[in-house]
């Protein structure tokens, strides 16, 4: 099976978080450019697959008017995946589930505030369920993808419930509900797709702060010749409205960011690797700068 396929597979369930953002309590739901070399489309045949995201970010924290804070932070996050593609038929499309449980090294500087400073400490980010995946094949090699997902408030540790150590949470506060629309054009090697994420989340109510709504978008361009995937990625996120904190909308708090990178990846047949390094373009009331995602997935069963 090829990397497109497997990957592409995988896609819906391989969203995580982005990094400390100033527009949001926390955690930015999806992780920028993490769907970058996937078929957003498409769904595996019939099987049970799993993934492990290897992700490494050096991030930076930028104002509103995408200025340096003197905020540093380093992360590495792990999230083991697994995707089901049912062999069922609902409205003509393929059926699919998914659920991912992330894990993250979160480690905080800050200029000039030494008392700030986070060591570093591992912790599970919140759960992502994904009940709801349908992928439908068109003409003209199309596909197109729906998906329905929802980030549990279960990490542990978030604002309202910091870590014993001190530092950063692991994870959100609150419930993010997240639908998808993936769509690929998959043609003799060729894999141009976009995976579109719309965020949308409780507030949370040990804080009384409530992140805005969000739009994500993951690009792909790339070609397969013989084990070899090669071509770009790209990534932005767009806020819709401002955070509201206490019942006030927080000025400064509506991010938006662009990144773009290369792709490479090989299938070794019973499993395949690709990794993706995005740079942030610009960055406003967020964290960015650059990051490198490493993505192995294998084929567990297939009837």
């Amino acid at each position: 099976m090829t990397v497109q396929k497997i990957g592409g597979a995988m896609a819906v369930a391989l969203t995580l978080i982005s990094g400390a953002a100033g527009a949001t309590e926390l955690w930015d739901p999806h992780l920028r450019g993490v769907e970058s070399g996937l078929a957003a489309g498409a769904l595996p045949p019939e099987g049970v697959y799993f993934a492990l995201n290897n992700y490494f970010a050096t991030f930076k924290q930028y104002d509103g008017s995408g200025n340096k804070t003197g905020m540093a932070l380093d992360a590495i996050v792990e999230t083991p995946i697994l995707l089901w593609n049912t062999g069922l038929t609902v409205f003509g499309a393929q059926y699919g589930v998914a659920v991912a449980q992330p894990f993250d090294y979160t480690e905080i500087s800050v200029a000039n505030a030494p008392t700030l400073t986070d060591t570093g400490h591992w912790g599970n980010f919140n759960t992502y369920l994904v009940p709801v995946i349908l992928s439908w094949a068109l003409p003209h090699d199309l596909h197109i993808k729906a998906s329905f997902g929802v980030w549990l408030d279960d990490a542990s540790s978030a604002p309202g419930r910091n870590p014993s150590r001190g530092g950063v949470g692991s994870g959100n506060g609150f419930t993010t509900f997240e639908p998808g629309l993936g769509i690929s054009w998959l043609h003799d090697g060729w894999n141009l797709s976009a995976q579109f994420y719309y965020d949308t989340s409780t507030k949370n109510d040990r804080t009384d702060y409530q992140s805005g709504d969000q739009i994500a978008i993951d690009y792909t361009a790339t070609k397969t010749i013989g084990s070899w995937t090669v071509g770009l990625g790209a990534f932005q996120l767009n806020q819709l409205e401002k955070d509201t904190a206490s019942g006030r909308k927080v000025s400064n708090s509506v991010s938006q960011s662009y990144g773009l990178g290369p792709i490479v990846g090989y299938d070794f047949g019973r499993f395949n690797v690709q990794a993706t390094y995005n740079h942030y373009l610009m960055t406003n009331s967020d964290v960015g700068d650059n990051v490198l995602n490493v993505r192995l997935v294998v084929p567990i069963y297939q009837p």
